[in-house]
């Protein structure tokens, strides 16, 4: 079964930086899909970086694109998210997702498992 377990988030002003990780369990080893994922209260889960753990190939939405940097770290199963030049509508809960199958990297569906969220709150 695989686990995944989010750390990191925490309260940061516009303008700092945090550091999210996401350690996996259950599926070393194999080629997946590793996505970090975001929601606020109201709105729906919005795709926000993603990283192929063979290969290495990344995905980002516009938003993030030049700020955000997804890597991973195979040895320890770890996949992290460092985020700079944070703005207040980057507040939200953060999840890791796992995908077996590589369909749209931004659509929460195509993710199999999930964490349980870390929050990110900047503010102004």
């Amino acid at each position: 079964q695989v686990q995944l377990v989010e750390s990191g988030g925490g309260s940061v002003q516009a303008g700092g930086s945090l550091r999210l990780s996401c350690a996996a369990s259950g599926y070393t080893g194999a080629n997946v899909r590793m996505g970090w994922f975001r929601q606020v209260p109201g709105k729906e889960r919005e795709g926000v970086a993603a990283i192929n753990t063979s290969g290495g190939g990344t995905y980002y939405t516009t938003a993030v694109q030049g700020r955000f940097i997804i890597s991973q770290n195979n040895a320890e199963n770890t996949v992290y998210l460092q985020m700079d030049a944070l703005k207040p509508e980057d507040t939200a809960m953060y999840y890791c997702a796992a995908a077996r199958f590589f369909q749209f990297w931004y659509d929460p569906k195509s993710y199999n498992y999930w964490g349980q969220g870390t929050q990110v709150t900047v503010s102004s």
